[in-house]
């Protein structure tokens, strides 16, 4: 493909960045690698104007509310949105998941009353796919649906559950069969998070924040309404899901990752970095620059197929570690001041802040483990491990 813009790439991109250099709040300016949820009310006021503005659902059809945009403004905008260090959309499981997966799968019914509130940040999504005894194994799912009437009865647990402290909605993967195994007998499920039996509790992290939870359920009753897709079929639901999630996320990653680097070259000049250490900067700039190949030709792919393929494995994968490397490096750099607590630490403390967030990078999204399997078998097509 050719990775120049066209004029009108161009034209969009300028204005991109024209529009973020002057709405991103300043005291939301940085927060692009992740959403935190502790100030909800001025992230959804961000998000509800990046939907007005026309950059919330870029590429989901106009029908739905969305721009009707083609992959590339998708990637553009990701990426302008990354250097500037402008949070996400509050939104951003129900934008890049839960949305194309009902868009993909839902009902009319279900079309009409989940989609446009995605756009608006009206009402917040979270994943429930994970399990304490599944881990990235989607296919140990063992949280149970039971069929009573025109409701399921559900049980069990999920865990990793990013932002179901603040969540409506739960895109919910269960065994409906209790005597199938692995990929069959599964029924995805949209779960009010407000229901009777619903009980969250947020995980504490190294950071002292709680963007993961657990989610505990116990006798919830889920309208037979509610189900995404057929009954016994959400294996392939979850697969819909879990394309969507790595369709464009390469792009932004390699971003985020270009912007971390260019942090670390500035430390790295303030600090008087040695030869061993600009060296290290210097082999981390090839991997971003090889990322960066692999994102726009898995991008390449997409918009020429439509579906999503294994290969933004490769590239969550590659990120997650390189991530982490540039994390240790910078705090290398810093030496003893590294171990300063973040209010008296230099650069106030953003990249203590950062390492200790990288670690759950190779976990989230699928463990490192988890994607090795996935780009070995669908990319390199050696036989399955078990």
């Amino acid at each position: 493909m050719d990775l120049r813009d066209t004029p009108e790439e161009a034209a969009f991109r300028s204005t991109v960045r024209d529009w973020l250099a002057t709405n991103v709040p300043d005291e939301l300016r940085g927060y692009g690698f992740g959403v935190h949820t502790d100030d909800l009310t001025a992230l959804r006021a961000w998000s509800a104007s990046l939907h007005a503005a026309g950059y919330a659902g870029l590429t989901w059809p106009a029908e739905y509310g969305g721009a009707g945009a083609t992959l590339a403004h998708q990637a553009i905008f990701l990426e302008e949105a990354a250097l500037a260090e402008a949070p996400p959309h509050v939104g951003v499981i129900g934008l890049g998941m839960a949305g194309p997966t009902i868009i993909t799968h839902g009902t009319p019914e279900q079309k009409a009353r989940y989609l446009a509130p995605i756009l608006s940040a009206d009402e917040i999504w979270c994943q429930g796919f994970s399990e304490p005894d599944a881990g990235s194994d989607l296919a140990g799912v063992r949280a149970s649906a039971r069929r009573e009437g025109d409701r399921f009865v559900v049980d069990g647990q999920k865990v990793w559950s990013s932002y179901a402290h603040v969540a409506d909605h739960c895109i919910l993967l269960t065994r409906s069969d209790p005597s199938s195994r692995r990929h069959e007998g599964l029924t995805y499920l949209i779960l009010d998070m407000h229901a009777p039996g619903v009980e969250v509790r947020p995980l504490r992290q190294l950071t002292g924040d709680a963007e993961f939870n657990e989610i505990f359920l116990s006798g919830v009753e889920v309208p037979v309404a509610s189900v995404l897709g057929e009954v016994g079929g959400g294996w392939q639901v979850a697969m819909t899901t879990l394309l969507h999630e790595r369709g464009t996320l390469g792009i932004a990653l390699v971003s985020r990752l270009e912007l971390a680097l260019r942090k670390l070259v500035s430390l790295a000049r303030d600090r008087g970095a040695t030869t061993l250490q600009r060296d290290a900067i210097a082999r981390e700039w090839v991997e971003l620059e090889g990322l960066r190949l692999t994102a726009y030709r898995s991008l390449s792919a997409l918009a020429r197929t439509g579906v999503p393929g294994p290969e933004g494995s490769i590239l969550k994968l590659q990120w997650s570690e390189a991530n982490q490397r540039v994390t240790a490096l910078a705090l290398d750099l810093l030496g003893p001041d590294a171990l300063l607590a973040a209010g008296n630490a230099p650069y106030g403390g953003w990249w203590q802040q950062q390492q200790l967030r990288s670690r759950g990078n190779t976990i989230e999204a699928g463990t490192s483990e988890i994607l090795r399997s996935i780009v070995a078998e669908r990319v390199l097509g050696l036989p399955r491990s078990r």
